[in-house]
């Protein structure tokens, strides 16, 4: 991390930032992070399902080749991550939703 950053040094994903609210607007708002730890980089994550997730990417034009599948808390959450460069800016999208673990049926409970 530079210690010596200031706001100005954030000027890419904050440009790319705005950027986005301009040509996507009517797109499901994510979680957005910018960080000085990693300058460069614009984050956009959808905690309310895969669906919000999956519009960005189309939106965006991200392969679903180049997705990346995960999932975490022991298997309870499935997590997608997908980059792309845009407008300098190394933008991620991150994705998370509940697996759906399914019911014991008849004698199995």
């Amino acid at each position: 991390m530079n210690e010596n950053l200031t706001l100005d040094g954030l000027a890419v994903p904050l440009r790319a930032l705005r950027l986005l609210a301009v040509d996507f607007s009517h797109l499901p708002a994510p979680d957005v992070q910018v960080s000085p730890i990693f300058p460069n980089q614009l984050q956009l994550s959808f905690h309310s399902g895969l669906p919000d997730f999956e519009v960005w990417r189309e939106a965006l034009g991200i392969s679903p080749d180049t997705v990346v599948y995960r999932e975490q808390s022991d298997g309870r959450t499935r997590v997608l991550k997908a980059s792309a460069d845009f407008a300098g800016a190394v933008l991620e999208l991150t994705g998370y939703s509940d697996v759906c673990v399914p019911e014991p049926v008849g004698g199995a409970a």
